[in-house]
């Protein structure tokens, strides 16, 4: 009696047993089995565990499971969805370093701007905080146009290219020296942690080593209010990073609001090895190359993938002339300059994952062309690249009505919804807001048997003709019961109210 009291506590959106199930599926990275789940019911990617309110598209961000998020989005799935913290799947991406998913969430347009309820961090305060510069690189792909003297605008080299079409200047400032609470930017993160590559990916993207965290009342400064990323870095002990901020222009003599300069905080923290560095600027002007992780040629194969698509599923058997780099797929874009083409699917992946800094031939930024070594600032589609017309699909899940029919006599044998059923559920769309368009059938004479969904051991078909025979009802809940148990072999004795009791591991370490 009080498991089936327990098991009244479930999804809205479906049963709380399949829910779990989805949960467990995208946790571990069973695409077969989130596929198969989703198909069986479409609104089960709503579904969020207790407590901790993480939804399957969490678990599979926080894990790496790429595939799975762009079933779940592709599904329908709220992509800004928040936790309990307000973290959205983005978010945990980021923290754990999962390009690929950070990828995946991009060209879906994830909102890079939602900031947690803890403290305000966002998603490129968490990649800065963990050193994680793909992500970074990632998160500001709509803001750094790809043309070629992009470098030499943000560092005011020239007057006369101040104003370019597609690149505001501004909007860039403004994300990357967003502030927490604190008014700790992602530049003091990167800096106390020591991440040298983050560090220099984000002063050449334009983040200000001149801003200062805050006194708000709530934030606990070990350094002190009024200090500046270099103040952190000496906090760290990062030589590289100290070095880096002073190259670029960090003041040595700036005091926080409790009076300390960098080399007083790195005193306080007994970062002796930074002594010589903080104590006077070097007398030579150190030359600095550009960040390895500076990608110029990024927003423009992002802006055609989001408009053609990026997972071409024509293979060498319907290919003519295929990628030079896969052999699999249909070229549909070319580096502009070269002209060398190549699948939607490897220019991606060419400029998501390039981190080196020197081409012969191109600025600053521009990545080497795997063939002709040529520097790539831009792409372009082909011809014959066709749109996909709109945005990427998503099917729409807003509730829905289930009317069951059948086309074939009751006396037909009948199968389970896990055993390809034939009866077929005709599932009616809502239009707009408004019900009143919507069309009723019929139902033919059922029994209701709501063990299934209330997630009971007794696991029993939903819907039951009364004409069916006790024989074939015993087949039914046999066939249904060996379905459930396949799915959690792995874990026997494993109850989906485990949610309640175990920390969720996306929740806990976040």
């Amino acid at each position: 009696m009080s498991m089936r009291l327990l098991s009244l506590v479930g999804n809205s959106f479906g049963c709380s047993a399949s829910g779990e199930r989805l949960v467990s599926a995208a946790r571990d990275g069973d695409l077969q089995e989130a596929k198969a789940l989703l198909e069986y019911n479409p609104r089960l990617v709503r579904y969020s565990t207790f407590g901790v309110r993480n939804s399957p598209l969490h678990y599979s961000a926080a894990q790496g499971h790429h595939e799975i998020v762009s079933l779940l989005v592709e599904s329908g799935v709220d992509i800004n969805l928040r936790n309990y913290r307000g973290q959205t799947a983005l978010m945990q991406a980021c923290q754990y370093g999962h390009w690929e998913v950070v990828q995946t969430l991009i060209l879906f347009k994830a909102n890079i701007h939602r900031a947690d309820y803890l403290n305000g961090g966002t998603a490129l305060h968490l990649a800065a905080l963990n050193g994680h510069s793909r992500c970074i690189r990632l998160l500001l792909a709509d803001y750094i146009p790809s043309i070629p003297n992009f470098c030499s605008i943000l560092r005011k080299r020239s007057k006369k290219h101040e104003s370019v079409l597609e690149f505001d200047e501004s909007a860039l400032f403004e994300v990357i020296n967003r502030p927490a609470d604190g008014g700790v930017t992602a530049l003091h993160m990167a800096a106390l942690n020591g991440h040298v590559e983050t560090v220099q990916l984000l002063l050449d993207l334009g983040a200000s080593i001149s801003e200062v965290t805050v006194e708000d009342g709530t934030t606990i400064d070990l350094i002190g209010p009024g200090s500046a990323p270099l103040h952190y870095a000496a906090c760290g002990g990062g030589a590289q990073c100290c070095q880096l901020l002073i190259a670029r222009g960090a003041s040595l003599t700036a005091e926080n609001a409790n009076g300390w300069t960098p080399l007083m905080v790195a005193r306080s923290w007994r970062r002796d090895s930074l002594e010589e560095i903080l104590s006077r600027r070097p007398e030579s002007q150190p030359q600095l190359s550009p960040s390895p992780y500076l990608c110029l040629p990024l927003l423009s194969i992002v802006n055609i993938s989001r408009e053609c698509g990026w997972r071409c599923n024509d293979t060498l058997s319907t290919c003519i002339d295929p990628c030079v780099v896969c052999l699999e797929r249909k070229c549909t874009v070319a580096a502009e300059g070269c002209l060398h083409e190549f699948c939607t699917h490897c220019a991606l992946y060419l400029c998501s994952t390039n981190s080196i800094s020197t081409v012969s031939h191109g600025p600053p930024g521009s990545i080497a062309c795997p063939l002709c070594r040529h520097g790539i600032i831009s792409f372009v589609k082909l011809q014959d690249t066709r749109p996909i017309g709109k945005d990427i699909s998503r099917t729409s899940l807003s509730l829905t009505f289930c009317t069951c029919s059948t086309e074939v006599p009751e006396s037909t044998l009948l199968e389970t919804p896990l055993c390809k059923p034939d009866f077929s559920c005709t599932r009616i769309s809502p239009l707009g807001s408004s019900f009143c368009s919507l069309g009723c059938q019929r139902f033919p004479s059922m029994k209701l048997r709501p063990s299934l969904c209330m997630g009971a051991s007794d696991t029993t078909p939903s819907l039951v003709p009364r004409s069916v025979d006790r024989n074939l009802r015993n087949q039914l809940v046999r066939c249904s019961r060996s379905s459930f148990r396949r799915s959690t072999s792995q874990n026997e004795g494993r109850r989906w109210l485990c949610s309640f009791s175990q920390s969720v591991e996306t929740g806990s370490t976040c």
